[in-house]
């Protein structure tokens, strides 16, 4: 269980990086291609929120797996989200000196 939950946290962090970063189409599609194919073997590579509570309702998954893998989802854009952050403040700072 744990290296699915690990899984969905590095993909969700590299494919909300991308968006982040770059906001092209081109690359955020294919930043979730690259996610989904290296995670499918592992997680079942969804990304998704809305494919895991669909899981759950349909019996698929149980209710600690569901929290886990919706936890690491959650963890994993906040992670994206203050590195975006944290890279820009880098980048201020070097401009300035």
């Amino acid at each position: 269980m744990l290296k699915k939950i690990i899984t969905e946290f590095v993909g969700t962090f590299i494919f909300l990086s991308v968006i982040l970063a770059t906001g092209d189409p081109f690359a955020i599609g294919l930043s979730l291609a690259v996610a989904i194919y290296f995670g499918i073997k592992v997680s079942g590579g969804h990304f998704n929120q809305a494919v895991f509570i669909m899981m759950y309702f349909k019996k698929a998954i149980n209710d600690k797996e569901l929290a886990c893998y919706i936890i690491s989802q959650v963890l994993g854009g906040i992670v994206a989200l203050n590195f975006f952050k944290m890279k820009k403040i880098i980048i201020l700072y070097y401009i300035i000196l």
